[in-house]
């Protein structure tokens, strides 16, 4: 079995394993393409044969990825309207992305 584990970002959970693909939320600071980034909130670690389960997270345990494309969602648009009384309003936006690969695992 290969090694996987559960890490929390942008206030959601991601079941992750080496080499994986995913889209994440926007995180804090300057990066570019090709940085490093290390997740440390580490909820729960598998390898096949043992498996960590945090209390919240698993102290020691890091995982890292490598940062391919930094993007935005494509428009979710929002509408609010009240009936019969004239009220309307349309608005969107795109939500910025950070498409990450995983590189290393505890």
């Amino acid at each position: 079995m290969a090694k996987i584990a559960i890490i929390e970002t942008g206030g959601k959970q991601y079941l992750v394993a080496e080499g994986s693909v995913l889209k994440v939320e926007k995180i804090k600071g300057t990066h570019k393409e090709g940085d490093i980034i290390s997740f440390d909130t580490v909820l729960l670690t598998d390898d096949g044969a043992t498996t960590e389960i945090g209390a919240p997270y698993v102290k020691g345990a890091k995982v890292d990825a490598e940062l391919i494309e930094i993007g935005r969602n494509q428009t979710v648009t929002v509408i609010k309207y009240r009936q019969k009384s004239r009220y309307f309003k349309k608005r969107g936006h795109r939500q910025p992305y950070l498409k990450i690969k995983v590189t290393a695992l505890p």
